[in-house]
């Protein structure tokens, strides 16, 4: 949801697109940026009902402008995923959905996740993962903070650290040390921060796969 990732999805659709389809070609597409500062308050303090009904009326304007698929641009906000496919008519390419088949495909059954706290603490994301005959581990609860507040403090504010890049990758280390066969890059901004080269394991961006996935269903769609 912070402006960081909502470019990094842009930036990364059009060069699908050119790529698929070479030439000038870029991505056709409806792109509404909320404020930020508004969704992480309501997240802050707990306020889902209310991100959820902010994102429904979000979507209902993508909608009516004439989108024929819905892409939630975070994992965190994947929370109200539910009440938004209940408000909208159009299909919601569900972001966990999209990262477990890259999983499977893989080959690989048990992942670490990180992501924000919500995400790594709260059952909708992990859940939905379990779901596809996934096992997920979180880090330890100091590990998670560091992870929560690298995201929001750092990359959700465009500052890129090679410390806390250097500090991830001790935590990516411990999950595989733990049984992790990969690691689910589960928020958005996280990728501006970790590569493959980061970690021992395959890790499985969900921002790009997110974005091939709607890629491939538009330029399906006749």
């Amino acid at each position: 949801m912070s402006w960081e990732s909502s470019a990094h999805y842009y930036r990364l659709a059009n060069e699908l697109v050119a790529e698929r389809l070479g030439g000038l070609h870029s991505v056709r597409c409806l792109l509404l940026s909320v404020d930020f500062a508004e969704i992480e308050a309501l997240q802050a303090g707990g306020r889902w009902d209310e991100a959820g009904a902010l994102l429904v009326r979000a979507a209902k304007q993508i909608e009516t402008a004439g989108a024929d698929l819905l892409v939630l641009c975070t994992n965190t906000m994947h929370k109200v995923a539910d009440q938004i496919e209940a408000a909208i008519e159009i299909p919601l390419l569900h972001l966990a959905d999209t990262t477990a088949t890259a999983v499977t495909a893989a080959g690989l059954q048990v992942v670490g996740l990180l992501g924000t706290a919500f995400t790594m603490e709260q059952d909708f994301y992990r859940d939905r993962l379990s779901g596809h005959r996934l096992t997920v581990l979180v880090p330890e609860r100091e590990d998670r903070a560091l992870v929560h507040s690298v995201i929001y403090d750092e990359l959700c504010r465009g500052i890129v650290s090679e410390t806390s890049r250097a500090a991830y990758r001790r935590v990516i280390d411990r999950l595989v040390a733990a049984g992790a066969q990969g690691v689910v890059l589960g928020c958005t901004e996280i990728e501006l921060l970790i590569s493959q080269e980061d970690s021992p394991v395959p890790v499985f961006p969900t921002t790009r796969l997110h974005v091939e996935a709607a890629v491939d269903k538009a330029l399906a769609t006749p």
